[in-house]
């Protein structure tokens, strides 16, 4: 950790709700990415059960809904940040993969080589889920393939971020191949 992201460094400490017995430090950092973005990283430690989990949390984000787009067509794009909020959808439409949040979605931070090893993960472990002769398996085999060449900068794919709370964005290596469509969130009324 930087000199200036331990000067940046918050602790704060409360009962910890896994185990009742121990204390949660909550550990806030602001940590200044060499890109110039800013990520607030908060982690949450129990001195005694070990619990802990941890949360990164972008500081300089696009706030409003919408739908974020990068075409991908070489090895230097797969080197594009994302940042997909707890809300965003996240899809290959090429590759017929998609990801939607659950109930206990986190915000990550990763780029487009990240993402392609998060769905070839997901994929490969519904691939051994199946019986040696199930129908789909030849389907699955296809998509990981591409999911491979993909991760070569030898597939062509959109990526899209569909995000109706806004926070989810792209740092494209190159900007012509980013779009981004505001989501029209319909207005609350005052009756």
């Amino acid at each position: 950790m930087s000199e200036k992201a331990k000067e940046m460094e918050e602790e704060f400490s409360f009962k910890c709700p896994t185990c009742t017995n121990g204390t949660i430090k909550l550990t806030k950092t602001v940590y200044d990415m060499t890109d110039g973005d800013k990520m607030l990283i908060v982690k949450f430690e129990c001195n005694e059960c070990m619990f802990t989990t941890n949360d990164v949390i972008p500081l300089t984000t696009r706030i409003e809904p919408g739908i974020i787009s990068l075409q991908v067509t070489n090895e230097s794009d797969l080197k594009s940040k994302i940042y997909r909020s707890p809300v965003g959808i996240l899809e290959i439409p090429e590759l017929e993969v998609l990801v939607e949040p659950g109930p206990r979605a986190d915000f990550y931070y990763t780029n487009v080589e990240g993402i392609l090893e998060r769905f070839q993960n997901a994929v490969q472990i519904y691939r051994n889920s199946l019986d040696g002769d199930h129908e789909k398996q030849k389907e699955i085999d296809e998509i990981l393939n591409n999911i491979s060449k993909a991760i070569k900068g030898d597939f062509k794919f959109t990526l899209v971020i569909t995000d109706t709370g806004g926070g989810s964005y792209i740092i494209p290596q190159d900007e012509s191949k980013y779009s981004y469509q505001k989501l029209d969130t319909p207005q609350l009324s005052d009756e």
